[in-house]
């Protein structure tokens, strides 16, 4: 019997624009630093796991001339070879926190891709990125960025397969397919590999794609308990209104990089992050990964 897990149930609601006065206020005062430094939890409290270890971690908002470091970020580890294993499903922090995880798929409206990879290097807010390779034309302009973000732990790269299809629908080799060929394109162009971390399309997986997934070193699955719900057209009300539906201490929140709408509101995005005192980070700081093991 086919086990589909599905993502979670989206009920709408509204809320206002946050005033850009407000967050200007509390970023002059320092506040946006001092609310979202801290990780919450051991020896990650106020720093985020880089590929070779801890980078400082960069509150959302501030400008890089005043909190990231000049010094150049460590190069790209070595990739790892595969470790298969046994597969699990993640849909939260592995523990309470006050992280959240800002998790963004797919990439086939260029200007989306753009304005992400913009907003993450003029903010230094941390992001995963599940993108599909068949949309690698809109990413590969990016890669000059992106790849010291990633060597700095700033970004993270998952695999969300090749063309985004339906596994549940795919016989064995063509999930096998999907998964490598988009490993082998994140790997020639951003340098790194994604494993563990793979997210079915759609969230559709079950037994038979998680342990085909986990065979090839994907041990991790990649779920979610948030979402901004924008792999349709939304309007800035109806996406500001499941941000402050989602956007909690501990949750992995999806959005995606697929239509405009998200460009004009990162201000409102990081100032709910403020007020509720949320660090963003990458999936390797909140379960403790990096890219050197894979």
């Amino acid at each position: 019997m086919v086990r589909t897990v599905r993502s979670p149930v989206v009920h709408r609601c509204g809320l206002g624009s946050v005033e850009r006065r407000d967050f200007l206020t509390l970023l002059t005062g320092g506040m946006v630093a001092a609310l979202t430094g801290c990780t919450g939890g051991g020896s990650q409290r106020g720093r985020a796991t880089g590929a070779h270890g801890p980078t400082t971690s960069v509150a959302p908002g501030a400008g890089p001339s005043t909190t990231r470091s000049r010094l150049p970020p460590p190069p790209l580890p070595p990739i790892p070879p595969p470790r298969p294993g046994h597969p699990n499903v993640i849909l939260r922090a592995p523990k309470p926190t006050n992280q959240v995880a800002l998790t963004i798929d797919d990439g086939y409206c260029r200007e989306c891709v753009a304005g992400y990879v913009a907003f993450a290097e003029r903010t230094g807010i941390q992001l995963t990125f599940s993108p599909n390779g068949r949309f690698g034309d809109l990413w590969r302009p990016h890669t000059r960025v992106l790849r010291p973000l990633i060597a700095a732990g700033q970004v993270q790269i998952g695999n969300h397969t090749w063309s985004h299809p339906d596994l549940l629908r795919a016989n064995d080799g063509a999930v096998r397919v999907e998964i490598e060929r988009n490993e082998d394109w994140i790997q020639k162009t951003f340098g790194i590999t994604a494993r563990p971390y793979f997210r079915p399309p759609f969230g559709r997986h079950d037994r038979r794609v998680d342990e085909l997934a986990g065979s090839l070193g994907y041990t991790s699955i990649m779920m979610w308990n948030g979402t901004l719900g924008d792999a349709t057209v939304e309007t800035p009300g109806e996406l500001l209104g499941l941000a402050d539906k989602w956007v909690r201490a501990g949750s992995i929140v999806l959005g995606h990089a697929n239509h405009p709408t998200v460009l004009r509101l990162f201000d409102e995005l990081q100032g709910l992050l403020a007020r509720r005192a949320l660090a963003p980070v990458t999936i390797d700081a909140m379960f403790g990964t990096s890219r050197a093991r894979g």
